[in-house]
């Protein structure tokens, strides 16, 4: 069962008919989004991982390449990348949805510590932050070579880290400023060593600061340091290897780490992972 063995370790694995595009979750809940999900989300129990219920999200296109929740505003998130909008879902018992509209291509979703939502949009290279009621905050023209970005979350320092990645161009985990421009990043063109990635997707961050990287193309997990400086890979132990590592969703609460994955189409679920530093992960 989840939470016996202290060291890091698969105990659950979701499967599912198509590919994931982000999970997240929230209390007892885990929240799944799919590929061509016919405008609906998947709700599992946190500890029996058993499927409850679907939430009817009427608009939500077939590409949702995010979600998102927020304990404070008791909501969730979905990106919809075709139509430009983000959808969030009241979590009260009404399931209410609203919409709004984002830059081009919204992709990967989080949360701040101001309870706002982070969006990033590949058609305009911009990062936006909305409130909860979809008012715009923040509208950040992000540097010129960040092309595509997948995902960004921001740091207590207010600065944000931001993965992208272009076929031609580079592949790289970047700190950015607020004024959008790039203090320093890890990566470059597409490779396969450990200072390369092939298309860099979901970010998650641990206590310390160390940076998980979902290298979708690579089939891996990569920890990059604090510094940004270095980093190593985190091996999981899952039948048939990782396949295409897609979103991320780490519960520090519950020292689990949720992976959604393009190609396998499963949600891999690892307990009693208090950090980042593991090399790695065994099976269940």
């Amino acid at each position: 069962m989840a939470g016996q063995s202290s060291s890091p370790s698969v105990t659950h694995v979701i499967p599912g008919g198509s590919e994931v595009g982000g999970v997240t979750s929230l209390a007892d809940d885990v929240f799944v989004v799919r590929y061509h999900s016919q405008q609906k989300i998947e709700v599992y129990d946190a500890k029996t991982f058993t499927l409850q219920r679907h939430i009817t999200v009427p608009a939500l296109g077939s590409h949702s390449y995010g979600l998102a929740a927020c304990p404070h505003n008791n909501c969730l998130y979905a990106s919809d990348y075709f139509n430009d909008l983000v959808h969030r879902v009241e979590l009260s018992g009404s399931n209410a949805v609203i919409w709004w509209s984002a830059a081009s291509g919204p992709a990967g979703l989080s949360v701040n510590s101001e309870h706002n939502l982070l969006v990033v949009s590949e058609g305009e290279t911009k990062l936006q932050i909305f409130s909860t009621k979809a008012t715009l905050l923040q509208n950040i023209q992000l540097q010129a070579d960040i092309e595509c970005p997948r995902h960004a979350v921001q740091l207590p320092t207010g600065q944000f880290l931001v993965s992208h990645s272009r076929f031609l161009g580079l592949h790289r985990v970047c700190l950015v400023g607020v004024d959008g421009a790039v203090v320093r990043s890890y990566g470059g063109l597409w490779g396969s060593e450990l200072t390369q990635m092939k298309e860099p997707r979901g970010l998650a961050v641990d206590g310390e600061g160390r940076i998980l990287v979902a290298d979708m193309f690579n089939y891996r997990l990569l920890v990059i340091d604090q510094s940004m400086s270095s980093a190593h890979e985190m091996s999981v132990c899952v039948h048939g290897g990782l396949n295409r590592p897609f979103s991320l969703w780490y519960d520090e609460s519950r020292r689990r780490l949720y992976i959604g994955e393009y190609i396998g189409k499963r949600v891999v679920v690892i307990d009693s992972l208090k950090d980042f530093t593991a090399a790695q992960v065994q099976c269940y």
